[in-house]
C-alpha cells in the first residue's frame, strides 16, 4: 500500500474522522495495509469493518488499536473504543473500492512503470493468474490475488497490497452479475484486459450465454484508453469483443477457429503423460517456438499456459525463460487439480483434488485428466506407497458434488455430466448429495441417474472391453469418503477425483485428508 495519512484516507473514502475524547493520533502516523479480518492486523493497518450475513466486523474494531491499527473504515460509531480513530462512512465496503482505487492512481503518478492486468472468464481465470504471477515476478515485483480473491471485497484488498515498488498488478475478475465487472475496472481500470472463455458458468444468475458474454465484455469496455485486449481465438463469443477494444489486440488459442486469421500464440504437438502433465511446442505469431513441460496436470491447462504466455511475451520475456517458466510451476492455488497421496488406515491413494468449484466445463475437464490417468512411469500406486498396485492399470474414481447456478436446465447439465463420466474410462462415480439440503441432493441423484442411463446404453461396456461404470449416489462426504476408502482396500492402484461445488464439502474433505496426513507424518518425525 502506498503510505498515507490518515487525512489522506478519510478523504478518499468520503469519510468522516471520529477520533476518541482526549485521543491524539501520533505524529507521523500513516497507514501502510489494508485488511477486512482483525486476525491479520499489524503495526500502520487500517482495518475495514464489514457487516456480513454471520460475521459483524464492527464487533472487532475495540482493541485493534493495541495491536497497532492506525484506523478503523466503519459505517457507525463502535462506542468503548479509545485507542484507535474511526473513519465513518455510508459502506465499508464502496469505500473500501474507492481507496483501492486512490492507492492505484497514487501508483500511477510515479515515474516508473506500472501495469494493471485483469482476467476474466468462465474458468481458468486463477489459474491463468497463478502462471502469469510466476513469470512475471522473474521481471519486476508483482502483486496478484491470493486464491480467488475477484470480488468487489477481494480485488480491492489484493490492490491495496500494491506499493510504490509494485510493477504489476493482476487483477482476477469474477462476476455473477451484469454489471460487477464494469464496477471491478471503475475501481482498478486494467492497461491490459484478459478473456479466457465465455462458459455456462453462474448461467442461472446470468439468465443466458448472450449475458455471460456481455458481463465478460465489460473487462475489454474497462481498458484505460489504447488499452490492450487479450483474446481467445477459439471462443466466438470472446473473439466477438474485439469491437470493444479500444487499442491493440492480442490473440492466442489452439485452433483458431473462431478467428482463423488472428497472428496468435499458440501451442502444437500437445501429449500428456501418465500424470497428465501436458507437453507441446510454444508456438508465437513471428513463427519463434519452444518445448514446454507443464508442471501441473491437465491438458485444459494449455489454453490458460498460452494466455500467460502471451501476457509474458508482451512484456519482453524472452521465448525461453516463458517455456522453462511455465515448467517450473508446480503448485497453484489450491484445490485446483492438486495432485498428492493419501493415507486411511490401511487403504492408500493417490488423490487429485480440483474441488475448488464446478460447472460443465471444469467438470468435464478434471473428468478427462482422471481417465487419461495412467499406470505406467511413476503410477498412483507407487506414489501411494502400495507396492501391490505398481505397474496395474488403476482405479479411477471420481467423486462429484453438484453444480451451482445453472438455472432451469441444471438437472439435464448433471445428467449430461453423469454420462459423460459413465462413458468415459472410469471405473466408479460417486454422487455426492446433501443430507439436509434437498435440492442440492436431487441435483447429486440427476448425475447418478445419468450415469446409470449410459451405462444401460449398453455402450460404455463395449466400447471400453469392460463392466460399465459402478455408481453410487450418496448424500454427505462422510459416506463417500467410507466408499473410497473400501475401493482403495480392494484395488492396489487407486487414483481418486474430487470435484465440485465449494457447498458440496469435499473441499473441506480434501483439506481434512490433507491434515490427516500432516498428523501423520509429524508423528513418525523422530524426536531431537
Amino acid at each position: 500500500m502506498m503510505p498515507m495519512t490518515i487525512e489522506e484516507v478519510a478523504q478518499a473514502v468520503s469519510g468522516r474522522i471520529v477520533a476518541p475524547s482526549g485521543y491524539v493520533v501520533p505524529d507521523g502516523a500513516v497507514a501502510t495495509s489494508t485488511y477486512s479480518d482483525s486476525r491479520q492486523i499489524k503495526s500502520g493497518s487500517i482495518f475495514v469493518a464489514i457487516a456480513g450475513e454471520r460475521v459483524d466486523g464492527h464487533d472487532f474494531v475495540a482493541g485493534l488499536g493495541a495491536r497497532g491499527a492506525v484506523a478503523a473504515l466503519v459505517e457507525r460509531v463502535v462506542n468503548g473504543v479509545d485507542d484507535i480513530t474511526q473513519i465513518v462512512v455510508d459502506d465499508t465496503v464502496a469505500a473500501l473500492g474507492r481507496l483501492a482505487h486512490h492507492n492505484i492512481v497514487r501508483r500511477r503518478e510515479l515515474d516508473s512503470p506500472f501495469s494493471v492486468i485483469g482476467i476474466t472468464g468462465s474458468v481458468g481465470k486463477t489459474t491463468t493468474k497463478d502462471l502469469l504471477d510466476s513469470l512475471l515476478s522473474t521481471i519486476g515485483e508483482t502483486v496478484a490475488p491470493v486464491g480467488s480473491f475477484n470480488n468487489d471485497i477481494g480485488l480491492p484488498l489484493t490492490a491495496l497490497k500494491v506499493g510504490e515498488h509494485t510493477r504489476f498488478f493482476i487483477a482476477e475478475m469474477g462476476a455473477n452479475h451484469v454489471g460487477e465487472i464494469a464496477n471491478l475496472t471503475r475501481i482498478v481500470p486494467p492497461d491490459v484486459a484478459v478473456v479466457l472463455k465465455v462458459g455456462v458458468a453462474h448461467l442461472g444468475e446470468f439468465g443466458s450465454v448472450e449475458r455471460i458474454a456481455q458481463a465478460k465484455s465489460e473487462i475489454v469496455q474497462g481498458l484505460l484508453p489504447d488499452g490492450i485486449a487479450v483474446l481467445n481465438a477459439d471462443d466466438r463469443r470472446v473473439a466477438d469483443m474485439t469491437k470493444f477494444a479500444p487499442g491493440k489486440v492480442l490473440w492466442f488459442g489452439l485452433n483458431g477457429e473462431a478467428k482463423p486469421e488472428a497472428r496468435r500464440m499458440s501451442a502444437a504437438d500437445i501429449t500428456v503423460d501418465a500424470l497428465d502433465r501436458p507437453s507441446f511446442t510454444l508456438m508465437t505469431p513471428e513463427g519463434s517456438s519452444a518445448p514446454v513441460h507443464l508442471g501441473i496436470g491437465g491438458a485444459h491447462n494449455v489454453i490458460n499456459a498460452l494466455a500467460a504466455a502471451t501476457l509474458a511475451r508482451h512484456f519482453g520475456m524472452p521465448l525461453a525463460d516463458i517455456a522453462s517458466g511455465l515448467g517450473g510451476v508446480k503448485h497453484i492455488s489450491p484445490h485446483r487439480m492438486a495432485v498428492s497421496t493419501v493415507g486411511l488406515g490401511d487403504a492408500a491413494f493417490t488423490l487429485i483434488d480440483d474441488s475448488f468449484n464446478a460447472n460443465p466445463d471444469s467438470m468435464r475437464a478434471g473428468l478427462d485428466g482422471l481417465a487419461r490417468w495412467d499406470a505406467s512411469a511413476a503410477s498412483a500406486g507407487q506414489m501411494a506407497g502400495n507396492a501391490d498396485g505398481e505397474g496395474t492399470e488403476p482405479y479411477r474414481i471420481a467423486v462429484l458434488g453438484a453444480m451451482l447456478e445453472l438455472g432451469s436446465d441444471e438437472l439435464e447439465l448433471h445428467r449430461q455430466i453423469g454420462a459423460y463420466a459413465a462413458g468415459l474410462n472410469i471405473d466408479e462415480i460417486i454422487a455426492v448429495g446433501n443430507e439436509t439440503d434437498r435440492h442440492f441432493d436431487r441435483l447429486a441423484e440427476a448425475l447418478a441417474r445419468g450415469a446409470e442411463q449410459e451405462n444401460e446404453g449398453a455402450g460404455t461396456a463395449e466400447r471400453h472391453g469392460r463392466t460399465p461404470v459402478v455408481v453410487q449416489w450418496v448424500h454427505s462426504s462422510v459416506q463417500a469418503e467410507r466408499l473410497v476408502a473400501e475401493a482403495a482396500r480392494r484395488h492396489g492402484n487407486t487414483v481418486v477425483l474430487l470435484k465440485g461445488s465449494h457447498v458440496s464439502g469435499l473441499s473441506a474433505l480434501a483439506e481434512r485428508w490433507a491434515h490427516m496426513q500432516q498428523q501423520e507424518r509429524t508423528e513418525v518425525e523422530p524426536k531431537h
